[in-house]
C-alpha cells in the first residue's frame, strides 16, 4: 500500500489530505516552515484521534482557501468543569487540544480560523489569524478555554466569538485582538460564565460602514452572560463607525432556566468587573443596558464622541475612582474637539457614582445627567470645566448628593452660564456640602 503523501508547504499544492492524514493517524502534527494550502476544514475528532495538537515555531502558515474553519476541534464533553462531571474517555483521550506557533490566513470570504465544540481545556498560544471571517469560533459547548499571546488581526468578522455557547471558565490574556470588522471579543446568548479578559490590546474592531459593533460585547439576549472581568486592557477606535463602543453590555437575558426575572420579561445579567483599562476614540466608551452588578473602577476615559458612559435600566452599578477627561494632548488627533464625553444614568437604582474626576464635557446639556433614578449615591466627584449643567438630576428619589466639586473655571468667554447643579422634580434626596461654581 502506498504511503500517504507528506505535506508540501509550497503554497501551491493542496495539502488538505496530507495534513488530515497526520491528524487521523498521529494526532500530534508539527509543521516546519512553509505555506500550507488547504481547501477544506481539517477536522480533529478527538474521540477518534485521542490527544491532539498542531504546532510550529511561528514560521508555518495555513492558507484556508475554502469556507468554514481551517481547524475544527470536536470533543464529546457534555459536563461542567467539575471533575465528577467528566466521562473517563474525556480525560483519557480528549483533554487539552492545542494549537501553538501557527499562522492561519483566509483566502475565502467565509473562511474562519479555529472552531471548537465539545472540548475541554482547548489551548491556543502564539497563534496568528488574519484575513479570515471569524478568528476563533466557540460553539455549542466547551469548558476551560485558554487563549494567550495570540494575534487576531484584520478579520472581517469577530476576533473571539462566543456563539450561543455553553462555556464556563475561559481566559483571554496578553493578546492583540484588533481590526476585526464584527467586533473584538463578542459573546451572544448561550450560557457564559467566568470569562476573563486581561492585559490585551483590543482596538479598531468596527467596520466603518458595517452594523454597530464593540471591542467587547456581552449580549445576554437569548441566554445569559455573567461573572466577567475585563482588566488591564487598552480598548480604543474607531469613532468613525456608527454606534461604536469599547464595551457594550446588554444584560437582558432570556434563559428560561433562570428564575431571577422579578416580574420582568428578562433577567438582568451582569456581575462584571471593569478595572484598570484605558478607553478612547469611539462613540460610547462603555454602555450598560438592563444589567445588574457591574463595577467600573480605576479606568481612564477620553474621546467618547457621544458619551463616555451610558447606563440604562440597570441596578447595583458601582462607578468609582475613574478619570473621565478631555486631555489637551489629544488635540493633535485632528478631531477639533468634536468629542462630547459625559455620563448618563437613566432609570437606574441602587448605584454609586463616587470619587471620579469628570472634566471637559462639552456640547452636552449636562456633564453628569441623572434621570428617573432611585437610591443613588453621587459623592466626592470633581465635575470640572464643562459646558451646560455640571450635575443634572431629573425625577431622582431617595438619593444622596454630597461632597462634590462642580465648577467651570475656564476663561470668562468659555465658562458655562448654566447652574452647576440642577434638580427637576424628584423627592426625598439629601443634597449638601457641594462646592458649586454657579448656584
Amino acid at each position: 500500500m502506498a504511503l500517504a503523501q507528506e505535506p508540501v508547504g509550497d503554497g501551491k499544492a493542496d495539502d488538505t489530505a496530507a495534513i488530515q492524514h497526520l491528524f487521523d493517524t498521529q494526532g500530534s502534527v508539527r509543521l516546519p516552515k512553509g505555506m500550507y494550502l488547504i481547501s477544506k476544514t481539517l477536522k480533529i475528532d478527538l474521540s477518534k484521534t485521542g490527544y491532539s495538537a498542531l504546532s510550529g515555531d511561528g514560521t508555518a502558515r495555513l492558507v484556508m482557501a475554502g469556507s468554514g474553519p481551517a481547524l475544527l476541534f470536536i470533543g464529546t464533553h457534555e459536563g461542567s468543569a467539575a471533575p465528577e462531571s467528566f466521562k473517563p474517555e474525556v480525560w483519557e483521550n480528549q483533554r487539552t487540544p492545542m494549537v501553538e506557533g501557527i499562522e492561519i490566513v483566509g483566502a475565502h470570504a467565509e473562511a474562519d480560523g479555529i472552531e471548537a465544540t465539545g472540548t475541554m481545556q482547548i489551548t491556543l498560544s502564539r497563534v496568528v489569524i488574519r484575513e479570515c471571517r471569524h478568528a476563533v469560533h466557540l460553539s455549542t459547548r466547551n469548558r476551560n478555554v485558554l487563549i494567550s499571546a495570540c494575534h487576531f488581526y484584520h478579520n472581517t468578522g469577530i476576533g473571539v466569538f462566543y456563539d450561543n455557547v455553553n462555556l464556563h471558565q475561559s481566559n483571554i490574556v496578553g493578546s492583540h485582538i484588533s481590526y476585526n470588522g464584527g467586533g473584538g471579543v463578542v459573546s451572544v446568548g448561550g450560557n457564559v460564565r467566568n470569562l476573563h479578559i486581561g492585559t490585551c490590546d483590543i482596538e479598531g474592531n468596527h467596520a466603518k460602514d458595517g452594523p454597530p459593533s464593540a471591542n467587547v460585547t456581552l449580549d445576554s439576549r437569548g441566554g445569559s452572560i455573567g461573572e466577567v472581568t475585563i482588566t488591564g486592557c487598552t480598548l480604543q477606535h474607531t469613532h468613525k463607525s456608527p454606534d461604536s463602543a469599547n464595551i457594550r453590555i446588554i444584560g437582558s437575558g432570556t434563559d428560561d432556566s433562570l428564575l431571577r426575572r422579578a416580574g420582568r420579561e428578562h433577567t438582568r445579567e451582569g456581575n462584571v468587573t471593569i478595572t484598570a483599562n484605558v478607553f478612547s476614540d469611539v462613540q460610547v466608551n462603555v454602555e450598560v443596558q438592563h444589567s445588574r452588578g457591574v463595577t467600573i473602577t480605576g479606568n481612564t476615559f477620553w474621546e467618547g464622541f457621544q458619551h463616555d458612559l451610558v447606563v440604562t435600566d440597570s441596578s447595583n452599578i458601582v462607578v468609582t475612582g475613574n478619570n473621565f477627561d478631555r486631555n489637551p494632548r489629544y488635540l493633535v488627533n485632528g478631531n477639533d474637539n468634536a468629542e462630547k464625553n459625559g455620563i448618563v444614568f437613566l432609570r437606574c437604582d441602587d448605584s454609586l457614582l463616587n470619587n471620579n474626576v469628570i472634566s471637559g464635557v462639552w456640547k452636552q446639556r449636562a456633564a453628569v445627567d441623572i434621570e428617573s433614578c432611585n437610591r443613588l449615591q453621587i459623592c466626592h466627584n470633581s465635575v470640572l470645566d464643562s459646558d451646560g449643567t455640571g450635575l443634572r438630576l431629573e425625577q431622582v428619589t431617595n438619593s444622596m448628593v454630597t461632597g462634590n466639586i462642580i465648577r467651570d473655571d475656564r476663561e470668562e468667554e468659555k465658562r458655562s452660564k448654566e447652574s452647576s447643579l440642577s434638580t427637576i422634580g424628584g423627592k426625598d434626596n439629601v443634597i449638601e456640602q457641594n462646592v458649586l461654581g454657579n448656584k
